[in-house]
């Protein structure tokens, strides 16, 4: 019957120091759970001003080298062979003759500058019997801001 006791209470302890270890370690998963979402928290916070500070950014990571290179070439002949830059309300257009620029050259140009820039809404049209080639660039509010800066708008 002794042996029934100890038997019994020493598994009453290891029941309890069971539960014990087990009640601890929900414990902290209950803590680092609440500490992993009050960090995701913060984290949105401050990813929330960023975007508030600015939402227009080129992301160049969404660019091979290659890409930004050659985005860079043809981006500097659309500053240079342009003919005229339109004031939009809601952005600008850049208007070009075909003779200098391209249709291929000008759609190359939208098709790497929107991955970087998804922000932009393009619109190419080609006008006057193919003798004007136009590109707007549109957004949001601020976009013009935006436009002038990085395109040399005056």
């Amino acid at each position: 019957m002794n042996q029934k006791k100890e038997r019994s209470a020493g598994t009453s302890t290891k029941t309890a120091v069971a539960a014990t270890v087990a009640l601890l370690m929900a414990g902290s998963a209950v803590g680092a759970s609440t500490e992993r979402k009050q960090t995701q928290v913060q984290a949105g916070k401050e990813n929330a001003v960023a975007t508030t500070q600015s939402k227009f950014y080129c992301n160049l990571n969404a660019l091979t080298l290659e890409e930004r290179t050659h985005l860079k070439q043809l981006g500097n002949k659309l500053k240079a062979t342009r003919t005229k830059v339109v004031e939009m309300g809601n952005g600008y257009e850049f208007q070009f003759s075909p003779k200098d620029v391209t249709l291929a050259e000008l759609t190359d140009w939208v098709r790497m500058e929107s991955k970087c820039c998804p922000f932009f809404d393009f619109h190419i049209d080609l006008e006057n019997e193919g003798a004007l080639l136009c590109l707007r660039l549109t957004g949001e509010e601020g976009i013009k801001q935006f436009i002038r800066a990085e395109f040399a708008v005056q």
